[in-house]
């Protein structure tokens, strides 16, 4: 039986950060979970639904594969959904949300299975997160993740030339980041696992993501948060404010690093405005290179909508439907 050692741990001028815990060994973030935003967001709409995983009969499920080892005592896992037959199809590398410090991979599993209905390997994803390495660990970790679905192609069957990633949140940042580097191995990490396998997604799906850290709107957010003594999650991620790490800032920006080999996007959004930072000048960038994109909004949403019914069936939706214009 694995033990479990839960330890409160002071932080950062002697403030507390949310909730941060040992398991195994691994500092975690358990601030954002479902149910907590549940119980935030239906005071303001009491009739949303928290959606749970439902299993179709036509999927099969592999959950707690080891897809990586980034050191000798961590290993970190992917989930796996797919139709019951023996035909290959496209896949969809799927990342959560929760401010690059918190959250984990079962907050994809429902969107995970849906999709995998529709004739899609869904393949959520854990990553390292901020209390436990710093950016870029994470892209480091999910570009590895995109290398081992074309190692392990055949016996999950895995189409290797149709392959997308999406995100939600934190996750939209990340999979937008992941995808406009297509071909950059600057974000490829040193000590590659799978080396003779291609990173490169063919298309792009960001739910309510940042795509540009460097806007007036998110570092004023940065410094209404150390007005109130907080540590913003992107000053967290980063490890240090935009006048420190200036080059990082921008370096996990997605914004500044579209070419001709990017990836199409979807974006998928909240009726939030700071959480579309980048989206429009990642657009025009993208449109230079005559690349697509797509853009939906759902009208009076609270940023994590997708979590929820009655958005989650349009959210899965507009993504089954974005993948099928792709890919079929």
């Amino acid at each position: 039986m694995k033990c479990i050692i839960i330890t409160i741990v002071l932080l950062l001028a002697g403030n507390m950060l949310p909730a941060q815990v040992m398991v195994e060994g691994i500092p975690r973030d358990t601030s954002f979970t479902v149910y907590s935003t549940y119980i935030k967001e239906s005071k303001k709409r009491p009739y949303i639904r928290i959606v749970k995983p439902h299993l179709p009969d036509n999927v099969i499920a592999r959950e707690g594969i080891v897809y990586s080892q980034p050191t000798a005592d961590r290993s970190l896992h992917v989930n796996l959904y797919r139709p019951d037959d023996d035909k290959k199809y496209p896949a969809l590398l799927m990342i959560h949300g929760g401010g690059w410090s918190s959250g984990d991979l079962s907050q994809e599993i429902p969107m995970a299975q849906q999709i995998a209905s529709q004739g899609y390997v869904t393949v959520p994803v854990e990553y390292r997160l901020s209390p436990e390495a710093l950016y870029p660990a994470a892209v480091h970790d999910l570009k590895t993740a995109l290398r081992w679905m074309r190692a392990n192609a055949e016996r999950y069957g895995i189409d290797t030339t149709r392959i997308a990633v999406s995100g939600c949140s934190a996750g939209g940042q990340l999979a937008t980041l992941v995808g406009v580097t297509n071909g950059q191995l600057s974000y490829e990490g040193v000590n590659r696992e799978y080396p003779n396998h291609s990173s490169e997604v063919q298309a792009v799906i960001n739910i309510d993501g940042i795509s540009d850290f460097t806007t007036k709107e998110s570092l004023d957010g940065v410094v209404e948060a150390i007005s109130k003594n907080k540590v913003s999650a992107s000053v967290k991620w980063l490890g240090g404010t935009y006048e420190e790490k200036k080059e990082l800032w921008m370096e996990a920006s997605p914004v500044y690093w579209v070419t001709g080999k990017s990836a199409p996007i979807c974006f998928i959004n909240s009726s939030i405005p700071r959480f579309h930072g980048g989206r429009d000048e990642i657009i025009d960038k993208l449109s230079g290179y005559n690349i697509s994109t797509e853009m939906h909004s759902l009208p009076d949403t609270p940023h994590p909508f997708w979590l929820f019914e009655p958005w989650f069936e349009p959210t899965v939706k507009y993504m089954t439907d974005y993948l099928n214009k792709i890919f079929k």
